[in-house]
C-alpha cells in the first residue's frame, strides 16, 4: 500500500489496481498549495473517492474530482444525495456500520465524534453524520482515517472488529482531538503499527506541528510524512 499525504485530512492511498483519495481537500489547502503540487498529478488516475463527512475542509473537491475523473464517490448516504445534485452521477451511498465491496477494497463507515452540517456552502444541516472510514484491501494492512473525532471509548470495539494497522489520526486540537487526547487514543484503544497524524499544521487556528503528540505516544511508531511524497507501508 502507497500512501500520499496532501496536507491536512486529505491522503491518497494506492492498493491494487485502486487509486482512493480520502478527503480531498485540495484546493483551498495551505499545505496542499503551498506544497507546489500540481492539482491533476494528485488526482491523476483516482479511481474513488472516500469522504469522512460534510464539511468544506474533507469534502474540498470531490465533486470537481469525480466529475473530471469517473471517480466513484463513497460516503454517507445524505451526503451522496446532496453531491448527486451537484452533478455526481458516480457514487455509492452507505451509512454508519456499513460496509461496501468497492473491488481492490472494502470501505466500512464507523463512528466519530463530530458535527457535519456544509456551512461553507450554506448547508446549514447535517450531510450525514460524521464517520472514521476503515480501508479494508484484498492484500495489505487495513487503514483507519479516523476522520475529525474526539475520543471514545467505543474505539475498541472498532479495533475488535476491525483490528486497523495504520492508524490517520486528527491530532490539531479546538475542532478535533488534540495531541494529549489523540495520543491517549492511540495507546489505549487500539494497536497501530503506523500512526500517521493529520489534521494539524494547514490553519493558525490548530496545531502547527505534531511535536506535542510525537511526545505524548512515548516513544511509539509514528509517521510524519512530508506533504506530497509518498510511502509505503
Amino acid at each position: 500500500m502507497k500512501i500520499t499525504w496532501f496536507g491536512h485530512s486529505a491522503f491518497r492511498v494506492e492498493t491494487g489496481s485502486a487509486v482512493v483519495l480520502i478527503d480531498p481537500f485540495l484546493k483551498g489547502n495551505p499545505s496542499f498549495e503551498a506544497s507546489g503540487i500540481d492539482w491533476g498529478k494528485a488526482v491523476a488516475g483516482v479511481t474513488h473517492v472516500v469522504i469522512t463527512h460534510g464539511h468544506g475542509d474533507h469534502v474540498g473537491d470531490a465533486a470537481e474530482i469525480s466529475k473530471s475523473t469517473g471517480a466513484k464517490i463513497v460516503t454517507n448516504y445524505d451526503l451522496c444525495m446532496w453531491l448527486a445534485k451537484l452533478g455526481v452521477t458516480a457514487f455509492d451511498p452507505m451509512n454508519t456500520g456499513g460496509t461496501t465491496d468497492q473491488g481492490d477494497f472494502k470501505v466500512t463507515l464507523v463512528r466519530a465524534d463530530h458535527s457535519a452540517a456544509l456551512v461553507e456552502l450554506d448547508v446549514g444541516f447535517p450531510l450525514g453524520n460524521a464517520n472514521g472510514v476503515v480501508i479494508t484491501p484484498k492484500a495489505g494492512p487495513v487503514l483507519l482515517h479516523m476522520g475529525d473525532t474526539d475520543v471514545f471509548s467505543d474505539m475498541a470495539l472498532i479495533n475488535e472488529l476491525w483490528r486497523p494497522e495504520i492508524g490517520i489520526v486528527p491530532i490539531g486540537d479546538r475542532f478535533t482531538m488534540g495531541a494529549r487526547t489523540a495520543a491517549y487514543a492511540c495507546r489505549t484503544y487500539f494497536k497501530f503499527k503506523t500512526v500517521i497524524p493529520c489534521h494539524f499544521g494547514s490553519f493558525p487556528i490548530i496545531a502547527p506541528n505534531a511535536d506535542a503528540f510525537v511526545a505524548e505516544m512515548q516513544g511509539a511508531s509514528v509517521t510524519l510524512p512530508k506533504v506530497g511524497e509518498a510511502f509505503e507501508v
